[in-house]
């Protein structure tokens, strides 16, 4: 469990969070996942191994690993417009977050509940195809995420699995309507 403080909060688009606010880990990945909580984002960074910066600095070592070659992070949060990808390498993320044993089934999750010392925090997915039966098609969600911001607009990566057949990244980015449908819990 860790104290948000009043500079996590600070400028976040996006948060459900509080200063003083007491969390687990494993709450502020829902938060960071499922509702885009910068400020949970930013809690994560801050209290991982050699504070923000060493975090930030994994992220790209990350991207390095895994190919990312479009890819590049100045924030943790996805806020600093520093932050840049390609829809081919988030399409390469996505398929290996999806497969992550942890970050997988949250990014499947539509709804859950965030504890606190004082009170509870229902949070809910934005991701419109986690809907029970909205694809129609038999196809499952394995992995997922929306996002704004305003130099990339809406943007959806979703990870599919078709019936039998293979697996299918969908990587949307910079979409005025589309995204809308996913916007509205």
């Amino acid at each position: 469990v860790v104290a948000v403080t009043y500079a996590d909060m600070r400028n976040a688009s996006v948060t459900h969070l509080r200063t003083g606010d007491k969390v687990s880990y494993r709450d502020l990945l829902y938060l960071t996942l499922i509702s885009s909580d910068n400020a949970a984002t930013r809690v994560l960074a801050r209290t991982s191994e050699g504070g923000t910066a060493a975090f930030i600095a994994r992220m790209n070592e990350m991207s390095v690993n895994l190919g990312l070659t479009n890819t590049s992070y100045a924030d943790p949060s996805g806020l600093d417009a520093r932050n840049v990808s390609s829809a081919y390498d988030i399409s390469h993320l996505i398929t290996y977050a999806g497969a992550d044993p942890l970050l997988g089934p949250i990014m499947r999750t539509q709804e859950y509940q965030v504890r606190t010392a004082k009170r509870v925090i229902p949070i809910h997915s934005t991701n419109r195809l986690l809907s029970p039966g909205l694809l129609g098609t038999g196809m499952d969600v394995v992995g997922g995420k929306t996002g704004f911001i305003t130099k990339a607009g809406y943007c959806l990566a979703t990870l599919l699995r078709i019936p039998q057949g293979p697996q299918v990244a969908v990587v949307v980015l910079g979409d005025e309507l589309f995204l809308q449908h996913f916007l509205e819990v």
